[in-house]
């Protein structure tokens, strides 16, 4: 399995001041919401501004001595990783995506220039020259399946399991996270032929969603989308590589298959 990178870069503005809580452990806990605004480009060539708030997240000591500077509109640059979790829950397994902080930096932007933000309905103020960006390195957990909207528009959905490494306590563990990674026209035409255990590097923004089943079910989902893919040259039936059949394609024990029930059903998907 490829060597995973993990990383997300976000610049935007705290949109309210946030409450310090504890485990009952004692850890300190801080929740952040961060705002801002990404300009993507359309098919026409026009630009348009889509808001994003991300939730993040920080521990300890650390989260003690930036609880005072995070008050409501305060410029921040966040460098983190993304963290996957699941658990069981009435109805099934459910999963979910945290930013977790390695580090943040308020900005000073004094010097911006004025109208910087933009105010939402709920009057919190959002970033207008944001930035949402991430960074991965993993492997497919599945031949990925092209498809098309009904206005002709290539989409195609990737799963990728990202491995990960650290020390806890003085022994090194490892943790495998799955992310759902979503690609538009050329770049989705591409992707489909990827298979099943290559190494991806993905480069996009991270963007949340929520859609209803056919059930009638809310369901809510955080997935990348891709703005670059690159295919690793080593790998599963690549040319000159050195990774595991497809099939059995493993780190530390831990299978690619695992972790596909967490993925949203084909079917379910918003488009």
């Amino acid at each position: 399995m490829a060597k995973g990178l993990n990383r997300i870069l976000l610049i935007g503005t705290v949109t309210q001041t946030p409450e310090m809580r504890y485990t009952p452990g004692g850890l300190a806990v801080l929740e952040v919401t961060v705002a801002g605004n990404d300009r993507v480009t359309t098919e026409t060539g026009e630009e348009r501004e889509l808001a994003w708030y991300h939730r993040v997240k920080m521990f300890g000591r650390y989260a003690e001595m930036l609880v005072e500077q995070l008050t409501a509109g305060t410029p921040v640059l966040v460098d983190g990783r993304l963290d996957y979790r699941s658990w069981e829950a009435e109805g099934g397994r459910r999963s979910a995506v945290d930013v977790r902080v390695d580090r943040i930096e308020v900005l000073d932007r004094a010097d911006k220039g004025d109208e910087q933000t933009v105010s939402d309905a709920r009057g919190q103020e959002r970033l207008r020259e944001g930035l949402n960006e991430v960074v991965l390195i993993g492997n497919l957990t599945r031949d990925p399946e092209l498809r098309y909207t009904p206005q002709g528009t290539a989409v195609i959905r990737i799963g990728l399991a990202v491995n990960e490494r650290y020390v806890s306590r003085g022994s090194e563990q490892e943790k495998t996270h799955f992310f759902d990674v979503q690609a538009w026209r050329e770049l989705a035409e591409w992707a489909a032929n990827l298979k099943k255990g290559d190494g991806l590097f993905v480069m996009g923004r991270l963007v949340n969603d929520s859609w209803t089943t056919q059930t009638g079910e809310r369901r809510f989902t955080t997935r990348v989308e891709a703005n670059r893919l690159e295919r690793l040259a080593r790998g599963p039936g690549r040319s000159g590589g050195t990774g595991a059949p497809a099939k059995q394609a493993q780190t530390g024990g831990v299978d690619i298959d695992e972790g596909l029930e967490d993925f949203p059903p084909e079917e379910d998907l918003p488009f």
